[in-house]
């Protein structure tokens, strides 16, 4: 038995729909289905990523030439 046919044997009211909480900012182009909230969330998360890239990048730059040789694991070219 579906929903709507129960409910209204049981004599209750429709079910109501949920509300859905839409992006009420304005559009970047308004051909284009991206808001402004949207392009500033994408602008957070790219800047978030190139600094965590750039902290790997050091990261392994201060493995390769200082813990590695240190370790005995790799020679440098250099030396």
């Amino acid at each position: 038995m579906g929903e709507a046919k129960r409910r209204a044997e049981q004599g209750l009211p429709p079910r109501q729909k949920k509300d859905i909480q839409r992006d009420s900012s304005p559009r970047v182009v308004p051909w284009l289905p991206i808001t402004q909230n949207q392009k500033n969330q994408f602008y957070a998360i790219t800047i978030r990523g190139g600094w965590i890239g750039i902290g790997v990048v050091v990261l392994l730059w201060i493995v390769v030439r200082f813990i590695g040789p240190a370790l005995g694991w790799w020679v440098p070219a250099d030396m």
